[in-house]
């Protein structure tokens, strides 16, 4: 299913999306933690970064092993590929629930009726700051490795 279009390989076409929205939902979280002033305008746009890229990496693995069995094995690229989606998806649950529980703390009425600790707020936002940071770790490992499946030996032969 996606191996091909238009005589051209899906694999590098999808995972240069997964390359920039990535580590853009991964910057994008970041600012928003250390930014809570940030949230309530850009919130909506990095959750969605984070939404796109996890949908797309199923897309880029299963075009990944497609294109496998056409080149051959890529080595540690296709582990460390498979392994991403772990990474992803804690970053879109943490980054969509710092910026729902900050949104819920501005809109709440009152005090304390309704409205989400300023703890848990907190809290969550450290995670999200460090699943962000363990999702750019990982994508810098499963491009680094692909670069030198795919280059490794044409660019080393130049030396």
């Amino acid at each position: 299913m996606f191996d091909l279009i238009n005589g051209l390989p899906v694999h590098p076409l999808v995972v240069h999306a997964v390359v920039v929205l990535l580590p853009l939902a991964c910057l994008g979280t970041i600012a928003l933690a250390v930014r809570p002033a940030w949230r309530e305008r850009y919130g909506l746009l990095v959750v969605a970064c984070a939404a796109l890229s996890t949908a797309l990496i199923p897309v880029a693995t299963s075009s990944g092993e497609a294109l496998e069995t056409r080149v051959g094995d890529p080595g540690v690229h296709a582990q460390l590929g498979d392994q991403l989606i772990w990474f992803a998806v804690p970053l879109l649950v943490l980054s969509a629930a710092m910026v729902w529980l900050d949104r819920r703390a501005s809109t709440s009425p009152g005090a304390t009726g309704g409205r989400s600790p300023v703890g848990v707020v907190r809290a969550v936002s450290v995670l999200a700051l460090v699943a962000a940071l363990a999702a750019s770790v990982q994508v810098y490992r499963v491009g680094d490795s692909g670069a030198h499946a795919v280059w490794g030996d044409q660019v080393g032969a130049g030396k």
